[in-house]
């Protein structure tokens, strides 16, 4: 089956390395669109998720730090510095720290909240494997839909956690997904961590 082969292929985390993409023609694919790019928030130092937090209230939540913030910035630069044609309103998780990280890297007015990306958050609070099982097939069922050409649909949302889905993100890092159209699953192309991506824009 494609989804579990994918799985497996995701499950073995790996890294692309800034000067394989930059002789690859990976950037130049993604100036061209059709793939979904997959973010992890900011540094979120500030706060703590509390036990029943309220996605209403900012104060309940681990939010993002200065870190964090400046994280987005330079996010947001450096996608409008290679030319990646993003799909707007951009997606982020209701969880503040990733709406704060949307906001700030492409503006208020070009950020929306979808509340599915909140069930990857989840994820990590160790859930059984039936609902592992069905949020992964629900987020392939999300991904592998068709992105119009000449534009990239963009997420900010969560890391997952070790060897489950995307794996384990680090802060502002990019998984690019190339969707396979319905009921045909996903292929993971690359990743792409912030300070690689900054390099790659000469930030």
């Amino acid at each position: 089956m494609l989804f579990i082969s994918l799985f497996l292929l995701v499950g073995a985390s790996h890294h692309v390395e800034a000067s394989d993409i930059s002789e690859a023609p990976l950037i130049n694919d993604l100036q061209k669109g059709g793939y979904v790019l997959y973010v992890r928030h900011g540094d979120a130092t500030a706060g703590e998720d509390q036990q029943n937090f309220s996605l209403s209230d900012c104060s309940t939540q681990r939010n993002l730090s200065a870190l964090g913030r400046e994280q987005a910035d330079k996010y947001g630069n450096a996608i409008r510095k290679l030319n990646i044609p993003v799909l707007f309103p951009v997606e982020a998780s209701p969880l503040c720290r990733t709406m704060q990280t949307a906001q700030i890297a492409f503006g208020t007015q070009n950020a929306k909240v979808n509340a599915f990306w909140l069930n990857i958050y989840k994820l990590s609070l160790m859930p059984n494997t039936q609902i592992v099982d069905s949020t992964l097939q629900a987020f392939t069922d999300e991904v592998e839909q068709s992105v119009p050409t000449g534009s990239n649909r963009l997420i900010v949302a969560h890391s997952f956690p070790p060897g489950v889905g995307l794996g384990e993100l680090a802060s502002m890092e990019t998984v690019i997904i190339k969707p396979l159209g319905v009921h045909k699953g996903y292929q993971v192309v690359g990743t792409l961590k912030l300070e690689e991506l900054l390099q790659l824009a000469g930030m």
